[in-house]
């Protein structure tokens, strides 16, 4: 049984690493990346150690990023049954792992190696062994992530990152912005792929009205 630990921040342990004017903290929740500064330069919006991540900020999505419609699925035969932390869309969100704690695999000045263990449950009948290392250099921040299957079968994976950054400025004016034309899959207003599979880039508009730009996963495939 682990011990209890009085007095973490909502996140867990904080891993801090550096090089040179480098800096940044991964957490022991979710292997969530809080903070990257270079100097005095907030290269993510990333949020306080006396709060919990709001929005993904930072957050590893596996085995699935964005949505599942019901939360339900079938691989090879197995069905998947994911509770609906997306109730208002009908939505499972962002997979099983960005709430729970990862155990300090290595830990340099540098760099510092994440790992989770997601045992079988209905949302995701198969047992993964999962890693991330965050790692500082000449080069800046380099994220690499692992995953074996340690099931008996394959199963289906994927895995997303939601590292928001930001230009240094709390306003920024999107009519200045470009984006360039990339392969995107079509999505509807619940942030679901629609029947057209085809991939485009596309403008769409949010149920605020705002113009947003989507770009969504591809289904997982075995791994």
């Amino acid at each position: 049984m682990a011990a209890f630990r009085p007095n973490l921040p909502p996140s867990g342990e904080q891993h801090e690493i550096s090089f040179g004017r480098h800096r940044a903290v991964a957490t022991e929740v979710g292997a969530t990346l809080r903070s990257y500064t270079f100097g005095d330069v907030h290269v993510l919006d990333g949020f306080a150690v006396g709060d919990r991540s709001s929005a993904g900020l930072g957050q590893v999505l596996a085995p699935w990023p964005n949505r599942l419609d019901a939360g339900r699925y079938s691989f090879e035969g197995r069905e998947g049954r994911a509770a609906l932390d997306e109730p208002a869309m009908g939505n499972a969100i962002h997979g099983l792992v960005r709430w729970l704690p990862w155990r300090t695999v290595s830990r340099a000045g540098n760099a510092v190696t994440l790992a989770c263990v997601l045992n079988p449950q209905p949302g995701y009948p198969w047992r993964l062994d999962l890693r991330m290392e965050y790692r500082l250099g000449d080069d800046g921040l380099t994220v690499t992530a692992s995953s074996k299957n340690v099931s008996d079968v394959p199963a289906p994976f994927g895995i997303g990152f939601h590292p928001y950054l930001t230009v240094g400025t709390p306003v920024v004016d999107v009519s200045l912005l470009t984006i360039p034309a990339s392969r995107r899959l079509v999505t509807d207003e619940r942030g679901l792929p629609t029947s057209d599979q085809s991939w485009r880039a596309r403008s769409s508009t949010s149920p605020s009205g705002a113009a947003s730009d989507r770009r969504d996963w591809t289904p997982p495939t075995p791994t």
